[in-house]
């Protein structure tokens, strides 16, 4: 249990809350047509039509879990950073209003957005941590508990926001991603 209240430990997690962060960002960057920007939102809202706060969790926690897969966690990651960056580009191509809102405000400002950011860091960074043990041929023993107890860590952090993201999407509606015709 040392090493996941150590200083290492949390550097390491800080670096990937960059490395999601930069990802993110990246992905806020690519440029989309205005038809690939309406037809992935078409397509999120025929996935996201009627979903409620365990939906999103079982989402969010579909897109976590694999991150804990040592070295895989890594890409997939950084993968689903950059694809939520596009996904927050097709919405600003969409709707210009959100061209005001800083990209990495959504991450940083929202309560569910730093809940997201630090679960899906957790996972990215222990993949980290476990590819590294078994290069250096340790015992995965410690790293098993601790990789257990930090999903079980994530599993709260994404339950939790999915029922404040939820409560927020019942609040402010869904007229934010509604394409314009």
């Amino acid at each position: 249990m040392e090493l996941l209240f150590s200083n290492k430990r949390a550097l390491v997690f800080l670096i990937f809350i960059g490395i999601f962060s930069l990802s993110y960002l990246i992905g806020t960057q690519s440029k989309l047509s205005d038809e690939e920007s309406q037809t992935f939102l078409k397509e999120f809202q025929k996935v996201v039509e009627g979903i409620d706060a365990i939906g999103i969790f079982e989402h969010n926690a579909s897109v976590a879990l694999p991150m804990f897969i040592p070295g895989f966690g890594l890409a997939w990651g950084s993968f689903a950073a950059w694809s939520t960056g596009v996904a927050f580009e097709a919405l600003v191509t969409t709707t210009p209003a959100l061209a005001k809102i800083p990209p990495l405000a959504l991450l940083y400002l929202s309560p569910f957005g730093v809940m997201e950011l630090v679960a899906y860091s957790i996972g990215m960074s222990r993949s980290l941590l476990l590819i590294l043990v078994i290069i250096r041929k340790k015992p995965l023993k410690s790293e098993i508990r601790n990789t257990a107890i930090e999903i079980g860590i994530v599993l709260a952090l994404l339950l939790a926001g999915g029922f404040i993201e939820y409560s927020m999407i019942q609040h402010f509606g869904s007229s934010v991603i509604t394409p314009k015709s």
